[in-house]
């Protein structure tokens, strides 16, 4: 199972599209809770060896500026991808209306419950 705890976030939007980000997550027996500046997100994943998957919806908690892809928006995020005792990875797609955006998402471990 992925560790419990405190994580740093980056993401690196894909496709060409101007975008990324660091904020915090929490990751608990199975929830997500986290944000950044402007969004916050909450979900849930699931483990198996050492890959997990799993969904979050994020959303605007401040204004960002129009020409980000997420603004105004509420996404539907679907991720899978691999972890270990410091960490994960994951590929991202959001679901933005009729738009879609890839991204990868990096954790890193700051505080272990």
């Amino acid at each position: 199972m992925i560790r419990n705890g405190l994580y740093a976030l980056s993401v690196e939007v894909q496709d060409g599209i101007e975008g990324g980000d660091n904020g915090v997550v929490v990751l608990r027996d199975g929830t997500i809770r986290g944000g950044d500046s402007f969004f916050y997100f909450v979900g849930s994943y699931s483990c198996d060896g050492c890959k997990w998957k799993g969904e979050v919806t994020s959303q605007e908690h401040t204004p960002a500026l129009a020409t980000r892809p997420f603004a105004r928006k509420i996404a539907t995020i679907g991720f899978c991808g691999t972890y270990t005792d410091t960490g994960a990875e994951s590929d991202n797609t959001a679901l933005l209306g009729k738009q879609s955006v890839r991204f990868t998402t990096r954790l890193r471990l700051l505080v272990a419950d």
